[in-house]
């Protein structure tokens, strides 16, 4: 599983030309799923993810949770976080989980979320969707359950 973090002062998604999520200030979460995840991996990955202390404090260090800034989350599932590019310059995507597993372990995700952060919205699992965001810092970091699991 792998969670692409970026701190953000707001983000939203589109998809058909409406939008159907918008953040303030907050994480803009990506989210590949590969076969071999399951919700013991989802639930070390929330927890990494709600506990990350990027936010910075009164003394300009990067030392606050989203719990601390009252933060809010916008989840995007996106496969592409799977690409295997060793090949060629076609990415290949076969290490992503199957859409409906994948969509699965999505739902659970923000299932799981929704318990511990007041605002979560979404976007569309499997949609076209545009993104737009503001990326505070720029601060983006990649969890990767192969590294913290």
């Amino acid at each position: 599983m792998r969670f692409l973090i970026q701190r953000v002062s707001h983000a939203s998604v589109e998809t058909e030309g409406t939008v159907i999520g918008k953040i303030k200030k907050g994480f803009l979460v990506f989210i590949g799923i590969c076969e071999e995840d399951n919700r013991e991996i989802a639930d070390k990955m929330i927890r990494k993810l709600i506990g990350m202390r990027i936010f910075e404090d009164e003394n300009g260090k990067t030392n606050l949770s989203l719990e601390h800034v009252s933060g809010e989350l916008l989840l995007i599932s996106q496969f592409t976080l799977y690409a295997d590019c060793k090949k060629g310059n076609r990415p290949s995507f076969i290490k992503a989980g199957n859409p409906e597993f994948a969509n699965t372990m999505y739902e659970y995700i923000i299932s799981e979320c929704q318990k511990q952060v007041p605002v979560v919205q979404t976007g569309s699992f499997g949609a076209d969707m545009k993104i737009s965001l503001v990326n505070d810092g720029p601060f983006t970091i990649m969890l990767d359950s192969d590294e913290i699991c």
